[in-house]
């Protein structure tokens, strides 16, 4: 009984020991991020400055151009999240208005994995010239048939922005 006791110990260990060394190496083999080359970075900001650009000229149909269909956001204010499909924030956003309105992000954050990628990016928006609020915008994106474009959007809008 003591050898058979000894033995299932050893094969515990052995086995424990094996499947850590296989976690590890699929780690290692699957980056959870990966750090995009710069031309793979500015493939994915396209869509994102595609979708700025139409905001700032109020276009709905350009606003939904990088859009993947059936997608949507999520913007919290004041900590309270309000969701929107892609097409009303398109319509919203896309209403004649006399404001020049523009967004801005800096400092992004890009993640590539394949044909998955995340944006992490704190934005100004701007109206008439002026910050009107801030905060952090995050777009995930996905590639499909060759393009990349935005799955969803999400942001947190405050305007607290630092005396800009």
């Amino acid at each position: 009984m003591k050898l058979f006791n000894r033995s299932l110990l050893l094969f515990l260990v052995a086995a424990a020991t094996a499947a850590g060394f296989l976690i590890n190496s699929l780690h290692a083999a699957t980056p959870l991020s990966a750090e995009p080359s710069a031309k793979d970075a500015q493939a994915v900001m396209a869509p994102i400055a595609a979708m700025f650009d139409g905001m700032a000229k109020r276009d709905v149909a350009a606003i939904k151009k990088p859009l993947l269909p059936g997608g949507g956001m999520v913007l919290m204010h004041d900590g309270k999240p309000t969701q929107m499909t892609f097409d009303a924030f398109a319509d919203a956003v896309g209403k004649p208005g006399k404001a020049q309105i523009e967004e801005r992000i800096h400092d992004p954050l890009v993640r590539v994995d394949n044909d998955l990628a995340v944006v992490w990016a704190p934005f100004d928006f701007l109206v008439d010239g002026k910050v009107d609020h801030c905060g952090t915008d995050l777009f995930n994106l996905v590639r499909a048939d060759g393009k990349w474009v935005i799955a969803s959007v999400a942001d947190t809008g405050r305007k607290d922005c630092g005396g800009k």
